[in-house]
């Protein structure tokens, strides 16, 4: 359950940040260095290493969520 909602609160951040940053490529093209402001595996990598870091860090507190849960029963 834990991990379940830590990906959907990661699902619409990046949802809404890869929406910001297409929105705002056009400002930061001049400060890209033969790096398309649109390059697809640029947003792909980010986005699996975001969600990577996520369920990383919420790893732990699911694990101590399972662990009372099954001590409570």
């Amino acid at each position: 359950m834990i991990l379940r909602e830590s990906v959907a609160l990661v699902g619409v951040g990046l949802a809404i940040g890869v929406a910001a940053a297409y929105g705002a490529s056009r400002l930061v093209a001049s400060m890209l260095y033969e790096l398309s402001p649109t390059d697809p595996l640029t947003y792909g990598t980010v986005s699996l290493a975001l969600i990577a870091m996520a369920l990383l860090a919420s790893l732990l507190p699911a694990r101590r969520a399972g662990r009372i849960a099954r001590s409570s029963r």
